[in-house]
This record gives C-alpha cells, sequence and structure tokens, in this order.
C-alpha cells in the first residue's frame, strides 16, 4: 500500500477501509468499477465494520449471562404462552415509548429466556442495555449506600434504554431493598423501559416488598401504568426428563 495513504488511513482510524482497499482495487480493475462504485463499496464496508463493532459493545455492557434467541425458545413446552404477543414484542415499540414488559410465571417456563432474547434484540437496533437479578441490583445498591455513593451506582441503572430485572420475587426484600428499588423504578418511569421477570401474581406483589401496602401500590402504579404482560404457565422445562422421562 502506499505509505502516505497507510499512514492517512491510520490516522483516520479507518481500520476496514485499510484492510481492503487493496483487495477492492483489484477486483474493481478486473470489473471495471466506476471511482465512485469503489469508493461506495470502501465506505459500505467500513460501516458495517462499525456497526457490528458497536453491537459487540452493547451486548458485552449489556451483560447477558447467556445469549438467548426467540429462534430457539421452546414454544410447544409452556401449557399456557401467547406466542403471537411475545414475537410482537420482538418489534421494541415498547422500547420506543418508554414502557414496560412483565413477563410472568413459574420457574422454569422461559421467562428469562424471553427477556434475554428482547435485550439482546435492542442491543442489535441501537439501545443500550442491562442484565441484572433484582438480588444482585439491590446488593449493589445496599453496598453503594453503605459507601455513600448510591447516586453514582443509581445511574448504572437508569442509564440504559432498557433495564432487565430478573427474577424479581423470588426472594423477599426488607424495607431497605424496598425503597431502593422504588428509587430504581420510580427514576425511569416514563423515561426508559424496565423487562421484569417475576414468579408472582400482581396480587401478591405486597409479599415481595415487606408486605408495606404503600410502597407496593406506588411500585404497581409506575411499573403497570404503561405495561405489557405476558402470563406464562406451565410446568418447568428444567423438569423436563423427570416429569416425562424418556422412553
Amino acid at each position: 500500500m502506499n505509505p502516505i495513504l497507510q499512514e492517512h488511513l491510520t490516522y483516520l482510524k479507518l481500520a476496514d477501509i485499510q484492510a481492503q482497499c487493496e483487495p477492492l482495487a483489484a477486483e474493481a480493475a478486473t470489473k471495471g468499477w466506476a471511482h465512485v462504485e469503489y469508493l461506495s463499496r470502501l465506505l459500505e464496508g467500513e460501516c458495517r465494520a462499525r456497526q457490528q463493532r458497536a453491537i459487540e459493545r452493547r451486548v458485552s455492557a449489556a451483560r447477558f449471562p447467556v445469549i438467548k434467541t426467540l429462534e430457539r425458545f421452546r414454544w410447544d413446552w409452556p401449557k399456557k404462552i401467547n406466542e403471537l404477543q411475545v414475537k410482537n414484542l420482538l418489534r421494541l415499540s415498547f422500547v420506543q415509548k418508554k414502557t414496560n414488559v412483565i413477563l410472568m410465571g413459574g420457574v422454569g417456563l422461559g421467562k428469562s429466556h424471553i427477556a434475554s432474547a428482547l435485550g439482546y434484540e435492542a442491543c442489535q437496533r441501537g439501545h443500550s442495555v442491562l442484565f441484572t437479578t433484582a438480588v444482585d441490583a439491590l446488593n449493589n445498591l445496599v453496598a453503594a449506600q453503605a459507601a455513600q455513593r448510591l447516586k453514582t451506582e443509581l445511574k448504572r441503572y437508569l442509564a440504559p434504554a432498557v433495564l432487565v430485572l430478573d427474577e424479581l420475587g423470588y426472594l423477599p426484600l426488607d424495607k431497605t431493598g424496598a425503597d431502593l428499588l422504588f428509587q430504581v423504578i420510580s427514576q425511569r418511569y416514563e423515561r426508559g423501559s424496565l423487562i421484569i421477570t417475576t414468579n408472582k401474581a400482581y396480587k401478591n406483589w405486597p409479599e415481595i416488598f415487606n408486605h408495606d401496602a404503600g410502597i407496593t401500590s406506588a411500585i404497581l402504579d409506575r411499573v403497570l401504568h404503561h405495561a405489557e404482560t405476558v402470563v406464562i404457565e406451565g410446568k418447568s422445562f428444567r423438569m423436563k426428563d423427570q416429569i416425562e422421562p424418556p422412553i
């Protein structure tokens, strides 16, 4: 490569163009491309490479425990699930509207799988995402509060366009935990989307929040004002072999 051209491309951080300009030049000469066609192909490749790197950064920042997609979901396993409703959520209109999705059902029915898939699709479409369990988030917030850096830690859960709060209700919260979770939900209200997975019906949410009727009502008011609930029923997929032993 021309050393001056190489120097300019390095300075401008056009790594894909730097890698492809000579092979594409040879192809352009063979196929008789015009200069504009050659330049267009170079820029197209650079844009694709940058978009892919941006997606990879968003997926890494989301901290998914495992990458999941709806293509791999077992729609035939739950006794009850609205497949069309879930697939419609993949359009991500709820992210644009800054509304919420609640995935409700027993253990082992794929709530976390669907939540991960929605979060992963959001990353692909240019949205920032954070995936966390409710327990991990609250442990981090309690520690931050004790260290007098709560405001900074809260930003971690308020900044993403989509916050996936997994396994809400699997462990009850004390008053401190309920208050901290209320701060996250209230400050995200109409500013960003929540995806919540829970094993508790709404009528049982007081059990999650230390039987505090006031804070439970305030949280439900903000979560459900703009929300879509997906109810999943059936037996745990992880217990499939014990429920239906192989013949």
